[in-house]
């Protein structure tokens, strides 16, 4: 699986809230398997948009989606409760 650059927002956000290296972690396992169990790849509502989203941390999600079959685009990442 193939991920585009990260929009400098992205990067800005990751790194004002010091997670880079737990999002490289969980990149590097989305590459390998996107639906690995430490990632809970989840499809978000509503359905019919596809977008999806994999978990950075406990608090924070990355929100993705498919540019072609096996390239995606993180759109935001986020406070998962916020």
């Amino acid at each position: 699986m193939k991920i585009l650059p990260l929009h400098p927002e992205v990067r800005k956000y990751l790194k004002e809230r010091n997670l880079e290296k737990k999002f490289l972690k969980q990149k590097i396992l989305f590459q390998d398997n996107l639906f690995h169990s430490g990632l809970k790849t989840e499809l978000l509502e509503p359905r019919k948009m596809r977008i999806w989203s994999f978990r950075i941390d406990r608090k924070y999600r990355a929100i993705f989606i498919f540019r072609e079959k096996d390239i995606v685009e993180i759109v935001d990442v986020n406070n998962h409760y916020q």
